[in-house]
């Protein structure tokens, strides 16, 4: 069975004024119900997750993450994955600029006047990287649940990747090109960067990209070396940010593809026939024939005279477009495949989309090297989302000590991925049945339920 996703971008919780919150409201609950209708007819019935292209918020606030967590898991619920199933990176609205400092600012206005030299000097620093990611506190504290904190050296992240046939897996990448926003960047002379730390994701043999990203290329000051590892990297490339759906082929060589998809807004200010509501679901499959990967799209958008979603066959490529990408990291595996897609190294049944989290430190997914894998224990990722998104640090800071997860000679500076650390290695004593009993003791004391 295909790996079935539900596309979102631009939700701005928080930008609602007066009766626009009641209509926007309406959007979302209907964005909801439509997709649940569009993922039951799929073959399998469900989705695997949620793909989320930045601005969650419009401001980076606490309060509009903790409506956007109740929504997802609406979502979640509705097309039949689990709520923890959720892929997002950060948009330019989902940080904080009241947190910028003046010594921030200035490390923003001598990188955005430089270039890739002076943004290296300034990233390889961890104090000057700690003073602009303060800005994303919220959202971080949100992603960090979902597995999707931002990497705390500014490098591309990692951790979930899907098996879509024998040995073919889809990897997705997640890039932060909001790093260098302040709200007055523009398009036409561009001031962000990726960032050559973000930008050289890995090249692995049975593995295809999927890069998931909030601004499109050409808002990038690096734009030409970002692209140059997008086509020869990445097999997909999402972006949100422009309000506009767009999807193009770039084929890089012969049997080298890359799918180009910018996404529409789910909920933008005002809706217009330019600018409306919409979302997507998307289908990642294998073909065997062509050793290709597979992708095809659902587009929904926004009907104003029936208010209801429904198919979009104007703007991504008609209806139900599906794309045969060329594959050469497929290709690379050991074994064949035969012209009708079976593969000649034995039996190998597929009964539907395999999940790993794969190496979550970028720098061990390029050196390759081994990993501390994190817990497959049932109901791991839940308690894990529950302990990060909902419970504030002094909570969770009560639970570990109240469960000894804390060495009596501890030194460290309580991290969010110290305490990662300390609450794997509880699990691995044994102990998520007490973890889960604690948080839902902490949920229930403020009429909260898991």
């Amino acid at each position: 069975m295909p790996a079935v996703f539900v596309h979102v971008s631009d939700i701005h919780f928080g930008q609602e004024r007066d009766h626009s919150v009641h209509i926007h409201d309406d959007v979302k609950s209907e964005l909801i119900r439509d997709a649940a209708e569009v993922v039951a007819r799929l073959s399998g019935g469900m989705a695997q997750g949620i793909l989320v292209t930045g601005d969650i918020a419009q401001s980076g606030t606490w309060d509009q993450y903790e409506a956007a967590k109740d929504w997802l898991d609406e979502l979640a619920s509705s097309i039949k994955c689990p709520i923890h199933s959720v892929q997002m990176v950060p948009g330019n609205h989902d940080l904080d600029r009241a947190k910028l400092s003046t010594g921030g600012e200035q490390l923003l206005n001598y990188i955005r006047e430089g270039g890739p030299e002076e943004y290296e000097r300034v990233f390889s620093n961890r104090h000057d990287r700690a003073t602009l990611l303060a800005r994303f506190e919220d959202y971080g504290r949100f992603s960090f649940g979902y597995r999707c904190g931002l990497d705390e050296e500014a490098k591309f992240a990692s951790n979930l990747r899907i098996e879509v046939g024998p040995n073919r897996w889809i990897r997705f990448v997640r890039l932060n090109s909001s790093l260098l926003c302040t709200g007055k960047e523009r398009e036409d002379h561009p001031e962000l960067m990726i960032g050559s730390r973000q930008f050289t994701i890995p090249r692995n043999d049975g593995e295809e990209a999927v890069v998931l990203v909030h601004h499109p290329l050409h808002w990038f000051k690096d734009q030409a070396d970002v692209r140059q590892y997008v086509r020869t990297r990445a097999r997909v490339f999402i972006s949100g940010h422009e309000h506009n759906p767009k999807v193009e082929v770039d084929s890089v060589a012969e049997g080298c593809d890359v799918l180009m998809l910018a996404a529409g807004a789910a909920v933008p200010y005002k809706s217009n026939d330019v600018y409306t509501y919409t979302y997507n679901i998307i289908e990642f499959d294998w073909d065997g024939a062509t050793d290709s990967l597979v992708v095809t799209m659902h587009p929904r958008a926004w009907n104003p005279d029936m208010t209801r979603f429904e198919s979009d066959e104007s703007r991504l490529g008609g209806k139900d477009p599906r794309f045969c990408l060329g594959s050469p990291n497929f290709r690379k595996v050991s074994g064949s495949v035969t012209g009708n897609g079976q593969d000649t190294r034995g039996d190998c049944e597929m009964t539907g989309p395999v999940h790993e989290e794969v190496l979550a430190e970028t720098a061990e997914v390029v050196a390759g090297e081994a990993v501390s894998i994190p817990p497959v224990e049932k109901g791991y990722e839940l308690a894990l989302l529950h302990f990060f998104r909902d419970l504030i640090e002094s909570e969770r800071l009560k639970i570990l000590v109240e469960l000894d997860a804390i060495p009596g000679d501890f030194d460290e500076r309580m991290t969010q991925g110290v305490e990662r650390m300390l609450f794997d290695s509880l699990v691995n004593d044994g102990h998520l049945s007490d973890l889960v009993s604690k948080v839902k003791g902490v949920l229930m004391e403020r009429g909260m339920d898991l």
